[in-house]
């Protein structure tokens, strides 16, 4: 499968402290339908460090009968203990995904050689491409471009979802890697595919996914100036969207629009009272992806 377009980093859906199951497949289902690249469950979006196993599997088996394999899914998985983190991969890849999106070991910050072991050991443990995920702001690692570059040489690391790249960096990996570079960074769409890159995991793609892909769209196609128009009308809605710790902002959002139930768990919490009328008034009225 090739690893482009725009993706989405499902959010989970809580109601009385319990996943909202129905108010999860309705939402995957909408984005599946409205053509979204394909799903991530378990991102950073979904708050996987507050779920159990069990309810990991619930929320993955939930989101693949939604779909129907109208689009891909990929389930997140994270950990700084190698063994652990690949017999996770080996588990969920029996249920039908169609890929693994694989953090670097956060907190105890290996060396380069460590992190490559590390994602070798998860590659033995699953036949399933990966999808590389460097966020060096959260894990407290970066995965160097040599790095990445040994890597790559098995074709089982097929895309690297990237955050907080400097546009060197950026443009280092889309023409020195083989990797399917995909940002992570909502505000940084447009800029990744002008240089190149493969498109985007994007979180606020629950309310801009027909902008993002539009803006991928005119790029791929040489209109450049109509794309940057897109970004430029959206931008103020994207940094609402980060203006508190996410997902925050975007459960406020979706709430607004009727989608799910305004709920997190600890320790991350809900919008300020402030962020929500800010919220309120420019995301008013309900919104087609």
């Amino acid at each position: 499968m090739r690893f482009e377009g725009i993706w989405v980093p499902l959010v989970t859906p809580f109601r009385e402290g319990q996943v909202d199951h129905a108010a999860l497949a309705a939402l995957a289902k909408r984005l599946a339908e409205a053509g979204v690249a394909g799903l991530m469950v378990c991102g950073t979006t979904g708050e996987p460090a507050t779920l159990s196993r069990s309810e990991q599997d619930a929320v993955l088996a939930t989101v693949l009968v939604a779909v129907q394999e109208k689009c891909p899914v990929l389930m997140g998985i994270a950990g700084y203990d190698t063994t652990t983190v690949a017999a996770d991969a080996e588990h969920f890849s029996k249920t039908g995904i169609a890929g693994l999106l694989v953090t670097a070991p956060y907190y105890v910050r290996p060396s380069q050689e460590g992190l490559r072991l590390h994602f070798e050991a998860v590659a033995k443990a699953t036949a399933l491409p990966i999808v590389i995920y460097n966020i060096p702001y959260r894990t407290g690692v970066c995965l160097e471009l040599e790095t990445l570059q040994a890597l790559a040489r098995n074709p089982q690391f097929a895309a690297i979802k990237e955050c907080g790249a400097s546009l060197e960096r950026l443009t280092r990996l889309v023409h020195e890697t083989p990797l399917s570079v995909l940002t992570g960074e909502d505000d940084m769409v447009f800029i990744t595919a002008c240089l190149g890159g493969a498109g985007a995991v994007a979180a606020s793609a629950h309310v801009f996914l027909a902008e993002q892909q539009e803006i991928l769209r005119r790029v791929q196609a040489g209109d450049v100036a109509g794309a940057r128009r897109i970004h430029l009308s959206i931008l103020p809605g994207l940094r609402l969207l980060f203006s508190e710790p996410n997902p925050a902002p975007l459960k406020a959002v979706l709430a607004l629009q009727g989608d799910l139930h305004e709920e997190l768990r600890l320790p991350m919490t809900a919008v300020s009272a402030a962020c929500r009328d800010v919220l309120r008034a420019h995301f008013s009225g309900p919104r087609d992806c």
